[in-house]
């Protein structure tokens, strides 16, 4: 197979019949740096949950998935061509959001209620698209406006339903398993008759915010069964990293590494009912 794109966590390669063949790995990233060492198993992890949602959301959206990859951790799917938009719903206020929301009382150019606090849930979820950055570079927050001037007003309608939809759908079964669906980002592309295609992951922990409900306490720092605990870690004085210095960060200690395992384990387990097996 030959090999066509490494990112932060994926590798993309092409079969000779032409599907493309997409492995997760083990990596882990977070302020726009690969950090080291990896998560054990979480390249499956995301690969089979990512296999269970896209057939809870099978009459939602059509997805990429062709057949089971060789092993876990990777899957072949059908070539897509890939919205240059990054799309992404909100149903709480957290992260990036919750700093925008505070500086302007908006994310996204949407208007919010005054008041919010981190970890409020929203009147209603919202569509808050984001540029699509190259590697190394931040993703930045753009108007559903601006979203028409990129893709026209039909495929921009189409993008805010869609997203709108998994995102509905995900925090409904989210919540039957006790887990809060905070928000998510998802990847759209047409096929090859010009459909718009859920590609990639969709609603893993690396692509969203899961909170476990009967933590949930608006007015701080959710917990969380994603990544937040290593970015958590990183911005503490234990790691003595300065996010603004241009330093790389330190490597994880083998308890933090440990403790994220668990947590994306736990994710899985919770959400598909199932125990995870590599």
């Amino acid at each position: 197979m030959r090999h066509l794109h490494s990112g932060k966590v994926r590798d993309l390669y092409e079969a000779p019949d032409g599907l493309l063949l997409m492995v997760a790995s083990d990596r882990i990233s977070a302020f726009d740096h690969v950090l080291e060492p990896g998560i054990p198993d979480k390249g499956a992890v995301l690969t089979q949950l990512s296999l269970w949602w896209f057939e809870q959301l099978a009459d939602v959206i059509p997805n990429h998935i062709a057949a089971p990859g060789p092993d876990a951790r990777s899957v072949l799917c059908r070539p897509l061509r890939m919205v240059p938009v990054e799309c992404v719903a909100r149903g709480y206020l957290a992260g990036g959001g919750l700093a925008d929301y505070r500086r302007d009382g908006a994310v996204s150019g949407v208007r919010l209620p005054e008041g919010l606090e981190d970890g409020s849930r929203l009147p209603e979820p919202i569509f808050t698209p984001s540029t699509k950055a190259p590697m190394g570079e931040h993703d930045e927050p753009i108007s559903y406006e601006q979203v028409v001037e990129q893709v026209g007003e039909e495929t921009a309608a189409e993008l805010r339903r869609i997203t709108l939809a998994v995102y509905t759908r995900g925090a409904e079964i989210a919540r039957e398993r006790g887990i809060i669906l905070a928000d998510t980002k998802i990847e759209l592309g047409w096929d090859s008759d010009g459909v718009l295609t859920l590609g990639d992951e969709v609603l893993t922990p690396d692509s969203s915010r899961f909170w476990p409900a009967d933590g949930w306490t608006p007015g701080r720092a959710q917990p969380s069964f994603d990544k937040q605990f290593v970015r958590d870690w990183l911005m503490s004085p234990e790691s003595g990293w300065d996010k603004s210095s241009g330093n790389p960060p330190p490597p994880l200690p083998d308890k933090v590494v440990e403790q994220t395992r668990q947590r994306y384990l736990e994710a899985y387990e919770r959400i598909t009912g199932s125990s995870f097996n590599r």
